[in-house]
């Protein structure tokens, strides 16, 4: 006999429960619903790795419910290769808020179920993708926007610390071979040897020091 099974998940031991328990319980008996309390950053979690390994495993014909896509997995990524995962063990995977996934299907018409399961997975797929581009305009934007110190450096207005490598400190000889190099009394591969210092270095404090001077 084919299962129907639950899911839920909250992040901290804090958090309640009862509101998915309760979207769940219209579709799925209590005893089969499959709790977690952990991060939804990746998928090794115990409630949920029952439902792929030993005696709960779910095998081909079964169900299995979810109320909401983040109580799956925040990791869209990691939810994407989960979901491929139960589509190819022809487990069929319902989201409560997403009613495309809910519709019932006949016997005979299996293939419907195979093109709800590859919605879902689009659809997580260009929640990702969204989600990388939102997170990349919003990090420039911030960069954009923070104040830069006396060094040309970002600084942080959470921590008002600069952001980026910390600045290199002038070696104690920086000054006589910096002068020797500028008179031409000696090429700037004898001026990196004497101070120790890498090509990229030895340029970028070059170009410190005389935006100080």
């Amino acid at each position: 006999m084919n299962k129907i099974v639950g899911y839920a998940r909250v992040s901290s031991r804090e958090q309640n429960l009862a509101r998915q328990l309760e979207a769940l319980s219209k579709y799925v008996a209590p005893d089969m619903i499959v709790t977690d309390k952990a991060s939804g950053k990746d998928f090794n979690r115990p409630g949920y790795q029952s439902l792929k390994i030993g005696i709960g495993k779910l095998c081909e014909g079964d169900t299995l419910y979810v109320k909401s896509l983040d109580r799956f997995g925040r990791n869209k990524e990691e939810a994407k290769k989960e979901l491929q995962y139960f589509a190819s063990v022809g487990v069929r995977v319902k989201v409560i808020d997403i009613p495309s996934t809910m519709v019932d299907v006949a016997q005979g018409q299996e293939w419907i179920v195979e093109m709800i399961n590859n919605i879902l997975i689009e659809v997580l797929t260009s929640i990702a993708e969204n989600e990388r581009v939102t997170i990349r305009q919003r990090q420039a934007e911030g960069i954009a926007a923070m104040p830069v110190n006396a060094d040309g450096k970002k600084v942080s207005a959470k921590t008002g610390k600069a952001t980026g490598r910390p600045s290199v400190p002038f070696p104690d000889n920086w000054g006589v071979i910096y002068t020797e190099w500028k008179k031409g009394d000696i090429t700037a591969v004898a001026a990196m040897r004497e101070l120790n210092l890498s090509r990229c270095t030895f340029y970028r404090l070059v170009k410190r020091y005389e935006a100080d001077s």
